[in-house]
This record gives structure tokens, C-alpha cells and sequence, in this order.
């Protein structure tokens, strides 16, 4: 397993960007680079055709497999290096590392990708990035065609939500930095469902086989006022009495997968 050398010291030039990547949303766009922790995520991201830029194992941790990939890194010039378990821990962010981190490209931004795609999902003013990462990897298992992260919106690029995630940034197309005019635009030929607990009709009622931009906004402080404006119908999940509210990340996880049934199932 060949690698370009060894790093001892945290004030490593690679260290500090990759501190910066992890911590500072500007730097990730400024470098147009993010961070990719685990061998999981890493290996999907070869597998994806992603070559990272730099990668930093720890010394022991690779197993058979590992060596295959970073022989395959190595191969396609990457920079691979190893890293003290000091130096490792400094440049994640999980408590515990598994020994392998990447600095990965960010993808080209495809506003024409989620312009033309059938169905697009919308997530206005979110913050937490567990529910933002969870809903990345729920709008790839349900086949949306492009995510609109509107302003407001966690960065879905840094860390948490690269590990909620799980690779789904690797195959969906996700724009972000947009104003709500330019949302507007990109999805002025489509239905626009805001899903809010107001509706009169409820998902299953909808016609989810035309094309759609599904829009869910902010858990704690529900749609804003760009989001109601934008939308051309509004619709709700039946809850039991007593219920008031779901997780934004469950409440789209509802509609997604009422969506992919409907698409999925044999013409009348």
C-alpha cells in the first residue's frame, strides 16, 4: 500500500484545510472541496468515480480492503497519506474515527439536472443537519430527480450531514446558494406541493405522476412566507388526535415514498 508520506504535525498545511473544510461553509465553497469520513464513504465515492484529492489514513487500521482501494487511489493520483491517531482525531469530526478521511470535489452545481427532473423536493430553512442528511438519503431511496436547498438551509455539505447522508450526495443533484427567484424558475413548470399540517387534501389524494416540486419547510417554525408563495397546493399527513407535528425529516419521508408508489404502480 504505497503512500506519499507521513504527517506528524497538526499545523500540516493539509491539516489546517481540512479543519477549515470541516468548520467554515465558505471555505468549502471557496476550495470547492468537502470532507468524507469512514471507509465506507470513501469506498463509495471511488466506486462512484470520485477521485479524492487527499486521503489520510491512520497506521493499522487498513484492512485487506482498504489496501485494494487506496492502491486504486494511488494509481489514479491521489494523494494518500498516513496520519498519527493525534493528527486523525483533530481533522474529523466524530468522536471516534475510523481511520480514513477523504478531501472529495464538490459536485458541479446542474440547475438544468433538477429543472428537468419529474420530481424535486424542496427543503426550506432547515438547520438541523441530521434531518437535512437523513432526507438526502431518503430522496435517492425514492428517486428524486434533484434536492433545492433553499436559503436558510444547512449547508449540506458539511460534515453531519455528509455522514447522515451515507453517499447519497455521490448520485443525487443538489443545488444550493439559490434565491428564491431562481427556484421559482427552475420549477415554474411543475405542481408545487407545500406539505404543512393546514391542508385540505391530504398526500394521498394527490396525482404524484405528474411532474413535482415537493416543499417542506422548517420544523420549528414551519413554512415561510417565500414557501406558501411558491406553492400551488397544500397538502397534510393525517395524524392521530393529540398528535401535533412529525420530524421534518419523517414528514417528507411520508410524501417521498406516497410519491414513488404512485409513479411506481401499473397504469389503470
Amino acid at each position: 500500500m504505497p503512500l506519499i508520506g507521513a504527517i506528524q504535525s497538526l499545523q500540516n498545511p493539509h491539516v489546517k484545510l481540512v479543519r477549515r473544510l470541516q468548520t467554515k461553509r465558505r471555505d468549502r465553497y471557496r476550495e470547492g472541496q468537502y470532507v468524507a469520513e469512514g471507509f465506507r464513504l470513501v469506498q463509495h465515492a471511488v466506486a462512484r468515480g470520485h477521485r479524492p484529492a487527499l486521503v489520510f489514513v491512520t497506521p493499522g487500521s487498513a484492512d485487506a480492503n482498504w489496501g485494494a482501494m487506496i492502491d486504486t487511489l494511488v494509481a489514479s493520483d491521489s494523494l494518500v497519506w498516513e496520519v498519527s491517531d493525534e493528527v486523525m482525531a483533530a481533522m474529523t469530526d466524530t468522536i471516534t474515527p475510523q481511520g480514513i478521511l477523504a478531501v472529495l470535489p464538490l459536485p458541479e452545481s446542474d440547475p438544468q439536472r433538477v429543472a428537468a427532473a419529474e420530481l424535486v423536493l424542496i427543503v426550506e430553512s432547515w438547520r438541523t443537519p441530521g434531518n437535512l442528511g437523513t432526507v438526502l438519503r431518503t430522496a435517492l431511496a425514492t428517486g428524486v430527480g434533484g434536492v433545492i436547498c433553499s436559503p436558510g438551509t444547512v449547508d449540506p455539505y458539511a460534515p453531519k450531514v455528509v455522514r447522515g447522508a451515507m453517499g447519497a450526495h455521490l448520485d443525487l443533484a443538489i443545488l444550493t446558494q439559490l434565491s428564491w427567484d431562481q427556484i421559482a424558475l427552475l420549477v415554474a413548470d411543475k405542481q408545487r406541493i407545500l406539505a404543512d399540517a393546514t391542508g385540505q387534501a391530504t398526500l394521498w389524494e394527490l396525482d404524484w405522476t405528474v411532474p413535482t416540486a415537493l416543499i417542506v419547510g422548517s420544523e420549528a417554525r414551519g413554512p415561510g412566507a417565500e414557501a406558501w408563495a411558491l406553492s400551488t397546493q397544500v397538502a397534510r399527513i393525517p395524524m392521530a388526535p393529540g398528535a401535533e407535528s412529525l420530524n421534518a425529516a419523517i414528514a417528507a419521508a411520508a410524501f417521498l415514498f406516497e410519491a414513488q408508489r404512485q409513479r411506481a404502480a401499473p397504469p389503470d
